[in-house]
């Protein structure tokens, strides 16, 4: 097995591994909605999707040892196609043919990407240029979450929320790939530095995307992060690490007309409410429109019977009134 063929491999067990994380941290962020934020640090199914996101990130670095940013990025987005059918054989959660038509055209852009990207060889960066990446991701990352503090639409929210999550994780998988190349030239210093710029921004994504979940559902979030994600680290890839596109001009235009189209997918995700509105959202029957009726197994209590002497003053009144 070739290297290439062995990071996509490892990339999509990741994917699956971050789409079952996603489902038991949005699962979380339902059961504890109400409550204080920091709820979730409490439940075990909480550090049990922390692990699911280990075991992904775990095989994410893998990949990136073998494979370049920009092919391993983009698998990522599978993440929310592997997410849909398994919410709905695990937690019996609907998927409607908006949110499975979104899921597609944001795979199939992002796909046309991967396929579009020309392979560089593997480089690192210098330290300016790890600062500076630094800098701008935590500046992005503050911007969205200031921003999501000032909107009350729970979807709105969450995706100003998972977008800050989507930028953190990209540019921890940068400097992920950085410290692969590190550890592989082996005259390098060990990268203290960016081994702890990982750990800060994997975290920060962590926390953001587990408050996005709140209230605004799996699929917009989920698919706001999938897309997010690998449209920064290939960004960064492109501009620091020489890969670029294939056939020349012609080739960046249809990337730019995929990244349309995984642009337009997530629109039609985050379109998609979450299933507590959706619920509400449906008109109510007709048998409940006009309230409960009797022999519905509501208890409408005894029923009065009229007294004997109103019924006597009715029929002097009617004897009175005919006379």
């Amino acid at each position: 097995m070739s290297f290439l063929a062995l990071s996509v491999l490892l990339s999509l067990v990741s994917a699956v591994a971050y789409a079952a994380g996603a489902i038991v941290q949005e699962r979380v962020a339902a059961s504890a909605a109400g409550r204080r934020a920091y709820a979730p640090l409490r439940s075990a199914a909480w550090w049990g999707a922390v692990g699911l996101n280990g075991v992904g990130a775990l095989l994410h670095v893998v990949a990136l040892a073998y494979g370049p940013l920009t092919v391993v990025q983009p698998l990522g987005a599978l993440t929310i196609v592997f997410a849909l059918p398994m919410a709905a054989l695990l937690v019996r959660r609907r998927v409607g043919a908006v949110a499975w038509r979104g899921a597609l055209m944001a795979t199939a852009g992002l796909a046309g990407l991967l396929a579009l990207t020309a392979e560089a060889g593997a480089r690192s960066v210098d330290g300016g240029s790890r600062l500076l990446l630094a800098g701008l991701g935590a500046g992005a990352v503050a911007l969205l979450y200031g921003a999501a503090r000032g909107v009350r639409r729970p979807v709105a929210r969450g995706v100003l929320l998972a977008g800050g999550a989507g930028v953190a994780f990209g540019v921890a998988s940068v400097f992920t790939k950085t410290v692969a190349v590190d550890l592989m030239a082996r005259d390098a210093p060990f990268p203290w530095p960016s081994l702890s710029a990982i750990a800060a921004l994997a975290a920060a994504g962590l926390l953001l995307s587990q408050a996005a979940y709140r209230g605004a559902g799996l699929t917009a979030p989920l698919a706001t992060v999938t897309v997010t994600n690998p449209v920064v680290a290939a960004a960064v890839g492109l501009t620091l690490f020489g890969e670029g596109f294939r056939y020349g001009v012609p080739g960046t235009v249809l990337a730019l007309g995929c990244g349309v189209l995984a642009a337009g997918g997530l629109i039609l995700l985050t379109a998609v409410p979450p299933e507590p509105e959706r619920a509400r959202a449906q008109p109510p029957s007709q048998t409940h429109a006009a309230g409960p009726q009797v022999g519905e197994g509501v208890d409408v209590g005894p029923v009065p019977r009229p007294r004997p002497h109103l019924e006597v003053e009715v029929r002097s009144g009617a004897v009175a009134g005919g006379s």
